[in-house]
């Protein structure tokens, strides 16, 4: 990739918003907007990665206010959203994802609700016809089960069910990440 990017994380000085800052920072090639309701806590997070090769922006974000608007003037390339929780988005839950799609920016959620991910797909055919990627679900968590039971499961005629767990933590050396599955072969 040579081409210059731009991208809006969206709850980017938060949990897990911090940690794509973080995993993204040293290619010199990104502009980070480091988005959230508060400039000053974005402004914050900017100012401490010192070492961060990515060029670094604090950006007032707000999901409740004028979405088209916003995107307008910090125009991404991509966003990513780490904002959630999913299930506080209100009564237009794919509101971002809409003025994404309408404004043609490429968007990422960490979603993990199995209802709320699966609404996404309602949005497939003007994703593809605006030619941008709208995925969601896009955590670790759900990622790493799905894969690990695809490959795990890959000789079995059915499984019954599915149990996983996550516990975030601030440490990496504390979160713990679990996943049952039960199945027949």
């Amino acid at each position: 990739m040579t081409t210059k990017l731009t991208v809006l994380i969206v709850g980017g000085y938060g949990h897990f918003g911090s940690r794509i800052v973080q995993l993204l920072e040293h290619d010199p090639r990104l502009t980070l907007l480091v988005g959230g309701r508060s400039w000053e806590k974005a402004n914050r997070l900017c100012i401490t990665r010192t070492a961060a090769k990515a060029r670094l922006v604090p950006a007032q974000f707000d999901r409740a206010q004028d979405l088209d608007r916003q995107l307008q003037i910090l125009q991404p390339d991509i966003v990513i959203d780490a904002s959630g929780p999913f299930q506080a988005y209100g009564h237009k839950p794919y509101a971002l994802i809409e003025a994404c799609i309408a404004r043609r920016i490429h968007y990422l959620d960490l979603a993990d609700g199995s209802d709320f991910v699966a609404g996404v797909r309602a949005y497939d055919k003007a994703a593809l016809a605006a030619n941008i990627c709208v995925l969601t679900g896009v955590s670790s968590f759900p990622v790493l089960t799905a894969a690990a039971v695809r490959r795990l499961s890959r000789d079995m005629h059915r499984i019954d069910s599915i149990r996983g767990g996550i516990a975030p933590s601030r440490s990496p050396a504390r979160s713990r990440c679990t996943s049952v599955a039960t199945a027949w072969g």
